[in-house]
């Protein structure tokens, strides 16, 4: 989960370099402004035509780097390492590459292309998908058109309804044919019991300044609830709704063509991708309601409801949307840490407009 930290470089010079590492191949040690720099050239790439118009834009998300060329995308990993991941050898990272593209292929057919090497010759030139030692591992996938995906449709306002029930309709496809997961009632409900503390103690912190009234009301807004209604999830488990999921159903991350696909699915921790559909789905319901169209969540619902024959209290979907809200409010001012000063008013609104979300929905869970 590359969780919305997403910059567009311009400028090779605004390369972070607290992510600045070299890869652990011991023959090869080429840091990772280097590669950044090689595949910023139009010319590095296989399909490069120097008597056609050709640039490459630039992402830096938390944990990649991104490539846009005309048709193609290249992700490269970097060489970091946190407690949910670590790619900090060459050999994690060409395994969550080979992870990605599998995982992709549920959701997203035929967009994931493959995973190419980035390899240096004799001579010590980089190439991409050429010979020589490898020295990193890229995931390639076909560009999709940006004004197809779905915050840019919202944005836009051209989100029609039958848009969204074409897209609702491949997820619960896939929800109906996904495997149940073995997980206690117990462990399950651990797991918000975790996530609440995990979330609210970040955000607590005194440096970024954030409400200690508000963030503890949600807090124990949510565990009361968790365990008042513990019977709600335990439902969840003993009919086998918990299943290997998407784990990052953002907006952003759904393209409206035809047929649709999702793409971008959380992809490096397993766990992390264990989920109640109905947890996912009012995460994207979230979203979309922060972006000025709650409809969207209620047709994916209403869709899902008659595909799977699944109908979750309304509560438990204000608890799914609060937790989210939480965690999106914790991953915006986390954005504090290690972005310019500048940027630090955008990242202090963002969370402070999902803590207003948690907020309301944690205040409706009886409603």
């Amino acid at each position: 989960m590359d969780d919305g930290k997403a910059e567009r470089v311009d400028d090779i010079t605004k390369i972070d370099t607290h992510y600045m590492a070299a890869t652990t191949n011991s023959t090869a040690n080429i840091d990772t402004a280097t590669k950044v720099a090689f595949l910023r050239q139009p010319a590095s790439y296989p399909h490069y035509n120097p008597g056609h118009a050709f640039t490459v834009d630039v992402i830096q998300t938390h944990m990649s780097w991104v490539f846009l060329s005309e048709h193609f995308v290249y992700k490269l990993k970097k060489s970091v390492r946190f407690e949910f991941l670590d790619f900090s050898t060459l050999e994690r990272r060409h395994h969550d590459c080979l992870e990605e593209v599998r995982l992709n292929q549920r959701l997203a057919l035929g967009i994931y292309l493959g995973v190419v090497p980035l390899t240096i010759d004799a001579a010590g030139r980089l190439q991409l998908e050429g010979e020589g030692e490898t020295v990193d591992w890229l995931v390639k996938m076909q560009r999709l058109p940006r004004e197809y995906m779905l915050d840019q449709v919202i944005a836009a306002r051209r989100v029609e309804a039958a848009e969204v029930r074409t897209f609702a309709r491949l997820l619960a496809g896939f929800y109906r044919h996904a495997e149940a997961v073995s997980i206690t009632p117990h462990d399950y409900r651990q797991r918000f019991e975790q996530n609440i503390d995990a979330y609210t103690n970040t955000l607590l912190k005194p440096a970024y300044g954030l409400s200690h009234n508000q963030i503890t009301a949600i807090k124990r807004t949510l565990q009361q609830f968790l365990s008042d209604k513990a019977q709600l999830f335990d439902a969840r488990v003993s009919t086998q709704r918990i299943v290997e999921a998407h784990g990052d159903l953002r907006p952003e991350h759904i393209c409206l063509i035809d047929p649709p696909v999702i793409i971008d699915c959380l992809e490096f921790n397993r766990a992390l991708r264990l989920l109640d559909p109905a947890d996912e789905l009012a995460f994207l319901a979230m979203e979309c309601e922060k972006s000025g169209a709650p409809f969207i969540g209620q047709v994916v619902f209403e869709t899902y409801r008659q595909l799977c024959h699944d109908d979750p209290a309304q509560s438990l979907l204000r608890f799914y949307k609060s937790l989210h809200a939480l965690l999106r409010a914790k991953l915006s001012i986390q954005h504090l840490d290690d972005h310019d000063v500048g940027k630090h008013q955008k990242w202090i609104r963002r969370a402070h407009d999902y803590l207003g979300l948690a907020r309301h929905y944690a205040d409706t869970l009886d409603g």
